[in-house]
């Protein structure tokens, strides 16, 4: 098994802490909205490494925090967290807000088939252990406490600052979005506890006075709590390498006096349609909104045609393309299971020159679309000649694919067309409130009225406007 590391910029052999046992750490979504393409690329991408682990033998402890409290819009240690942002905006407690979005998150990660984590870890659970690990910090003399309650990681005591993400110290101004708040020392260093202000809802008491975890405090915290000082792998979009990773890899290392992680994994950014993708650019896709016009499974298999090192590009032509594909291998898996009668055989010949190149491919930095090059070699599979022998062979090939990519090959998957009950459930909709208007027409009030109420009764509010 080889992985490209971040922190050494080069493939290397894997090498567990403990032999056959994996320890991951993947930072997990901020709860402050729903889930969108953004969360399907990195989440998919994660599961398929973890799978290919498992598949190979080892034991994974996979943890993921959720986090639901400590991220303030922007880089800097200015401004908002994003669950109050949201809170606010619409008008229900931040808490609500983030069981909110984190069940959303989790039910558009099941639709792609992506495993739970063994671990998942609120923010707002581990406070008391955050605040314990401050304390050494600041005990250690790598934080300090200033006049407005605030406890700042002095970033000039760890030389080691850069090494992930390769900036230099003047270049890693923890402000260069937003205003550095005045209070540091200096301007790199970044928050690990914010005093709460006045009407700031999530808040707990500390010995620095009421406040607020920072948001790279949490993944430390959690990481060393499950997965102990030092662990194998910390994965995550390319786009937290800086600050989040850079400042959770200087407050790990010098509170632990360990290294913090062997590994570092990080997946490539998603654009859409060739251009970065924001809500202020008008091309923010939700899941939601992604499998109204495309099953989950065929978004899983155009994710898994690209390397996770390399930029996604979210084109709608291309997943209907992909998706084209995916029937085309779904068609020769059903042939290969109906011959084979689910009976799977350890392969010889083909079969296992396939196997072991798409097993070959996963272990070389988990090349997806390498490997499922492999597999396409099956839809040349003709019934001619296929004897249920061969076919147990393949069937054993397949069934390895379908645990390690995380797709089930059902039969008859379409390209579009999942939220097909949704469109008729409207188009049932706008016939019953085309026949209410006639009836009003004709002053059959009665039997329109009957109706409205009916439909209240179903959930469905009608609510007539005067004429």
């Amino acid at each position: 098994m080889k992985i490209y590391n971040s922190l050494t910029k080069k493939k290397q052999e894997f090498v567990p802490i403990y032999k056959d046992r994996v320890g991951m750490y993947v930072c997990g979504p901020t709860v402050y909205g729903p889930p969108h393409v953004g969360h399907a690329r990195s989440y998919v991408n994660f599961d398929m490494i973890r799978r290919t682990f498992i598949e190979l033998g080892y034991k994974v402890k996979f943890v993921e925090n959720i986090t639901d409290v400590g991220h303030l819009v922007g880089d800097g240690d200015e401004g908002e967290d994003k669950i109050l942002v949201q809170s606010k905006r619409e008008n229900i407690d931040p808490y609500e807000i983030a069981y909110k979005y984190e069940c959303m998150f989790f039910d558009a990660m099941d639709k792609l088939n992506v495993l739970r984590p063994s671990i998942s870890a609120r923010a707002t659970a581990f406070i008391p252990e955050m605040i314990e690990m401050v304390k050494e910090l600041v005990a250690s003399g790598h934080a300090y406490v200033t006049e407005q309650n605030n406890v700042y990681f002095s970033v000039r005591s760890y030389p080691r600052y850069g090494q992930l993400s390769n900036r230099k110290l003047d270049n890693a101004l923890s402000g260069e979005r937003i205003e550095v708040a005045g209070d540091k020392k200096a301007p790199e260093d970044f928050a690990l506890w914010k005093s709460a202000e006045g009407g700031h809802i999530m808040k707990w008491d500390s010995p620095w006075g009421m406040g607020y975890p920072g948001w790279h405090l949490e993944c430390s915290t959690m990481s060393r709590k499950f997965l102990g000082k030092t662990f194998d792998i910390h994965g995550g979009g390319i786009d937290n390498m800086f600050p989040h990773h850079e400042c959770e890899f200087a407050q790990s290392e010098t509170v632990n006096n360990a290294p913090f992680v062997n590994y570092f994994v990080h997946n490539n950014l998603v654009t859409v349609n060739g251009t970065k993708m924001g809500k202020s650019l008008g091309n923010f896709i939700t899941l939601d909104d992604l499998f109204c016009e495309f099953e989950p499974e065929v978004v899983r298999y155009f994710i898994s045609l690209v390397h996770y090192r390399s930029p996604l590009d979210f084109n709608k032509a291309q997943i209907v393309k992909a998706g084209e594909q995916y029937e085309k291998v779904c068609s020769a898996v059903s042939l290969i299971r109906e011959v084979a009668e689910n009976r799977e055989v350890k392969p010889c010949g083909e079969a296992l020159e396939i196997l072991n190149a798409f097993m070959g491919a996963m272990q070389e930095d988990f090349n997806s679309p390498l490997a499922i090059a492999e597999l396409l070699k099956i839809c040349k599979i003709k019934k001619e000649g296929l004897t249920k022998e061969v076919a147990s062979q393949y069937l054993y090939l397949v069934n390895v694919a379908s645990r390690v990519l995380g797709l089930e090959f059902k039969a008859n998957v379409q390209g579009e067309g999942a939220c097909k009950e949704a469109a008729e459930l409207e188009a049932l909709k706008q016939i019953i409130a085309e026949v209410r208007q006639d009836l009003r027409l004709e002053k059959n009030y009665a039997l329109s009225d009957k109706i409205r109420n009916r439909l209240n009764e179903l959930g469905i509010v009608v609510a007539d406007k005067r004429n």
